[in-house]
C-alpha cells in the first residue's frame, strides 16, 4: 500500500476542480471513467476510484492550492489518531486520504438513523487530541462527522490552524441534548435541514442565543406546539 494510490493519477488528470467567489462550492469539469465524486466543498472535491478502494482523493481548485499544503501539514500532526482519516501522500493538486465508510450526521437526520451518544463523546476526545497537538478544532458540523460502526470520525481538518472558536460543535452538542430526543429516528425532510442551515449561517454571532434559535427551529418542526 506504499504507493498503489498512484494508480488513480491518470484519471485525476482528466478532471478539473474550479473554485468560485463568495464561499460557493467548487465545480467539477471533465470526466474520467470510474472516478466518482463523493463530496464537494468550497475549496476542493473528494473522489473515489474503485481500483484503489482504500483511498479518497481530495482535489483542490487552483485558487486553494496553498490550503492543500496547510492541510497536509495538519494531517501529519494528527497522524495515528483513530478519530481522523489518515493522509498517505499528495499529488500536485490533491491529497490522498483513507477512504472512510459511514454516514454523516447530516445524512443520519435525513435517513432517521439514530446517533448514539458515543459519537458525541468521540468527537469531544478528538477535539482534545487536536488541542494537544497545538491546533484548534474548528468547523466541526453535521457534514464533517461520520457515524462509523457506532463510533464518531471527524472529517475535514482544514481550519485547524485558524484562531477563535466558531462554537459550531458546542451548539450541536446543546441541540443533541435538548432538541434531538424530540426527533430521534425521524426522517427529517431535506428542506427543513437546509432551512435551519441557512438560518444558522446568517445569524448575528454577537447577539446569538442557542435557546432562542432552538425555539425558532421548534416552530419550524412542530408549529406552535413547542
Amino acid at each position: 500500500m506504499i504507493s498503489d494510490w498512484k494508480h488513480a493519477e491518470e484519471a485525476l488528470r482528466d478532471i478539473e476542480v474550479v473554485g468560485h467567489e463568495n464561499n460557493k462550492p467548487v465545480s467539477v469539469i471533465g470526466f474520467a471513467e470510474a472516478l466518482r465524486c463523493i463530496g464537494i466543498g468550497t475549496d476542493a472535491a473528494v473522489f473515489y476510484y474503485p481500483d484503489t478502494p482504500n483511498y479518497a482523493y481530495k482535489v483542490y481548485s487552483a485558487q486553494a492550492l496553498e490550503k492543500k499544503e496547510v492541510e497536509e501539514g495538519i494531517y501529519k500532526r494528527l497522524k495515528g489518531s483513530q478519530y481522523f482519516p489518515q493522509c498517505y501522500g499528495s499529488g500536485p493538486n490533491y491529497l490522498v486520504l483513507s477512504f472512510e465508510q459511514g454516514v454523516t450526521l447530516y445524512d443520519c437526520l435525513l435517513q432517521g438513523v439514530r446517533v448514539p451518544e458515543q459519537v458525541i463523546q468521540d468527537v469531544e476526545e478528538a477535539r482534545e487530541f487536536v488541542r494537544s497537538q497545538g491546533l484548534n478544532p474548528r468547523d466541526i458540523h453535521l457534514k464533517n462527522v461520520l457515524l462509523q460502526e457506532g463510533r464518531g470520525k471527524v472529517l475535514d481538518v482544514s481550519e485547524y490552524i485558524k484562531e477563535g472558536n466558531d462554537s459550531r460543535w458546542e451548539h450541536l452538542v446543546w441541540a443533541y441534548k435538548h432538541f434531538y430526543p424530540l426527533i430521534c429516528e425521524v426522517q427529517v425532510p431535506l428542506w427543513i435541514l437546509e432551512t435551519v442551515s441557512n438560518w444558522y449561517n446568517r445569524i448575528d454571532t454577537a447577539g446569538f442565543g442557542i435557546e432562542d434559535f432552538s425555539k425558532r427551529v421548534s416552530r419550524l418542526f412542530f408549529g406552535e406546539r413547542k
